[in-house]
C-alpha cells in the first residue's frame, strides 16, 4: 500500500501554536527558578506560585516544544502491566503507592481543568492493556488482580473495541485524555505577575545552587532554589545519565468520520502499539497511533518506520489519511519508577523531576504536586518513594548493568563504524552521514544545493557518536538522547552545548557557523 507522509509535525502544537517568545529584559531575583517548560515545569512554576512563591519559568528554546508538545496525552495510572512487576521487584506497599500517587495527579488535573475553566478537550474514558497473543492472558489476569489489591479500579476483561481480535485486557475505568498543549499554555498564562515570569529562548549552561545562580546564554538568574525539569536532567550530578535510558517512538495520526473510532485508550502489551482518538473541529475524530519504538541515535532510515507504522494504521482503524506524524522521547529509570526530589542527597536547594517512563501526563502533574510540598516544606506521603537518592540496586542491578553496556557498546563500536563509512563524495542531496574525514569523526550533510556542512560528531555531553535521523533531519546521540539540528544546535538535551564545526580543506565542504 503506497501512503503519502505529510511533514513532520505535531497535531496538539499545529492545533494550538505559541504567540510571541516570552522575554524579559532585567530578571529580578526569585524565590524558585524552574528550568524547563513542559508538562513538569509549567505545573511546578503554577503550583510554587499559588503556594506563594515567586517563580521564574526558564525555557531554552518554546514552551512545550520539547516532549509535552509531542505527546499522546492519555491520562492514567494504567502504565502497561506495571503494577504486578512492582509488587515483584519491591513490595505491596510500593505498587499500591505508586497507584495512589497517580490517581491524585489524575484527580487533580480533573478538578483544576473544571475550576479553572479551561476548554482543552477533557474526556473520561476507559484505558486498556490488551494482547492479541494467547499466551500473555495469564499475565494480563496477574495484572488485574494486582492492581485491584492496590486499590486501582481495574478489572480483566475477554474484549476490546478494537476492530481485530485480542486475548483478553486489563481495564482501568475512569481514566481520561485532553488536549495537552490547550491545558498548559492556559497554565502558563497564570505565571507572570507578583514577582513571578516566564522566559523562553533562554538556555540554562549551568547552576550553583550554593550561590543561588543559574548561568544562561542571556546572563545570570538568581534564585533561592532550582528545580531541573528539563526532561533529561541537564548537569551531571547525580548521574542520572547511568540511571536512566531513553526510548523514542513514532506517531501517526489521521481522521476517522464521527463514531468511527475507538472509543476507549489502547496499549498492546505484545506489540507496544498505542490507540486513542481525539475530537478534530470539522466534527471528524483524529485516531492518534504510535509504535515503532528505539533507541534514539540508532536509526538512520526513521521515515521507513513512520510508514510502516502507517500501513499498520490505515488498514485496521479505517484511516482515511495519514494527516499527522511526529516522534517522542522519553527516559525510563532502571527501576521504573520517576526521580522526583532533591537532586543528590545532600542538595538543599537543587531539585528534579525525570524518568517519566512515557507516562508524562500524570507523572510531569505529580512532579508539580510532590516538589511543591517538598520545596514549602510540608509533608508528602510519597517523597520517599520517588526519591531519586534512593539505593534500589537489588531490584535494578539488571537493567543498569544493560544499559550502561549498551552506551559503552556505542561509544566504542560507533566510532569504529564511522571509519569504515562513506566518505563526503559519496553523499547525495539531502543526505548525511557520520564518517571520519581527516582524522575527526564528522557529522556531514549535503543540502539540496549540492554543498556539504561538516561539525564535529561527538555528542558534547559525554562524547558518544551521533547519528543522522531522516525523518526529523537531526543528530541523536544513541547514548543519553541529546538531538541537535542540522546546524548543530541543541535540540533537546541532556546536551546544553552546540556540535562544533569542523574546518576542512575540501572546497566542496561549507562549514557552518556556530549557531547561536
Amino acid at each position: 500500500m503506497d501512503i503519502t507522509l505529510p511533514d513532520p509535525g505535531s497535531y496538539w502544537l499545529a492545533d494550538c501554536p505559541p504567540g510571541a517568545p516570552r522575554e524579559i529584559g532585567v530578571a529580578p531575583p526569585v524565590d524558585v527558578a524552574v528550568v524547563g517548560g513542559g508538562i513538569a515545569g509549567i505545573t511546578i512554576a503554577y503550583l510554587l506560585k499559588q503556594a506563594g512563591r515567586t517563580v521564574a519559568l526558564v525555557e531554552a528554546r518554546r514552551l512545550l516544544d520539547g516532549v509535552t508538545g509531542y505527546t499522546t496525552a492519555k491520562v492514567s495510572a494504567q502504565h502497561g502491566l506495571i503494577y504486578a512487576e512492582l509488587r515483584e521487584r519491591f513490595d505491596a506497599e510500593t505498587a499500591a503507592g505508586y497507584g495512589a500517587s497517580q490517581l491524585a495527579a489524575l484527580d487533580w488535573l480533573r478538578t483544576e481543568i473544571a475550576g479553572i475553566g479551561v476548554e482543552c478537550q477533557w474526556a473520561d474514558r476507559d484505558s486498556f492493556v490488551y494482547a492479541q497473543d494467547a499466551g500473555r492472558r495469564d499475565r494480563l489476569r496477574r495484572e488485574a488482580d494486582v492492581a485491584a489489591e492496590c486499590g486501582l479500579p481495574a478489572s480483566f476483561v475477554d474484549d476490546v473495541d478494537l476492530p481485530y481480535p485480542s486475548a483478553g485486557a486489563v481495564r482501568f475505568t475512569g481514566q481520561a485524555q485532553f488536549h495537552p498543549v490547550r491545558w498548559l499554555r492556559a497554565l502558563a498564562d497564570r505565571i507572570p505577575g507578583e514577582g513571578s515570569y516566564v522566559v523562553e529562548q533562554t538556555r540554562v549552561h549551568d547552576v550553583d545552587p550554593d550561590a543561588g545562580t543559574l548561568s544562561t546564554d542571556r546572563g545570570e538568574l538568581r534564585a533561592r532554589d532550582v528545580v531541573i525539569a528539563t526532561h533529561f536532567p541537564i548537569l551531571d550530578r547525580g548521574f542520572f545519565f547511568a540511571r536512566m535510558a531513553p526510548v523514542r517512538d513514532l506517531v501517526v495520526a489521521g481522521p476517522v468520520p464521527a463514531g468511527q473510532a475507538p472509543s476507549g485508550m489502547y496499549l498492546a502489551a505484545d506489540t507496544g502499539h498505542s490507540i486513542r482518538a481525539t475530537p478534530l473541529a470539522d466534527g471528524r475524530e483524529l485516531v492518534i497511533v504510535l509504535g515503532e519504538h528505539y533507541r534514539p541515535g540508532t536509526q538512520s532510515e526513521v521515515t521507513d518506520h513512520h510508514r510502516a507504522l502507517a500501513r499498520w494504521a490505515v488498514s485496521p482503524l479505517g484511516l482515511a489519511s495519514v494527516d499527522y506524524r511526529w516522534s517522542a522521547q522519553d527516559n525510563s529509570t532502571v527501576d521504573r519508577l520517576p526521580y522526583i526530589g532533591r537532586y543528590t542527597h545532600g542538595s538543599r536547594h537543587l531539585w528534579v523531576a525525570t524518568g517519566f517512563g512515557q507516562w508524562g501526563m500524570t507523572n510531569g502533574t505529580l512532579a508539580g504536586l510532590l516538589l511543591r510540598d517538598l520545596i514549602t516544606g510540608a509533608d508528602n506521603p510519597w517523597a520517599r518513594l520517588y526519591d531519586p537518592a534512593r539505593t534500589t540496586l537489588r531490584q535494578s542491578a539488571g537493567a543498569f548493568v544493560r544499559d550502561n553496556a549498551t552506551v559503552a557498546r556505542h561509544f566504542i563500536g560507533d566510532r569504529l563504524r564511522a571509519a569504515l563509512a562513506d566518505t563526503p563524495s559519496d553523499l547525495g542531496p539531502g543526505q548525511a552521514a557520520v564518517c571520519t574525514v581527516g582524522g575527526h569523526l564528522t557529522a556531514l550533510h549535503r543540502d539540496h544545493d549540492g554543498q556539504l556542512t561538516a561539525l564535529s560528531a561527538r555528542c558534547t555531553h559525554l562524547g558518544c557518536a551521533v547519528a543522522y535521523n531522516d525523518a526529523e533531519q537531526t543528530w541523536d546521540c544513541p547514548c543519553h538522547g541529546s538531538r541537535y539540528a542540522l546546524d548543530g544546535s541543541v535540540i533537546q538535551g541532556p546536551a546544553t552545548e552546540p556540535l562544533q564545526p569542523l574546518p576542512l580543506p575540501d572546497a566542496s565542504i561549507r562549514t557552518p557557523a556556530p549557531p547561536p
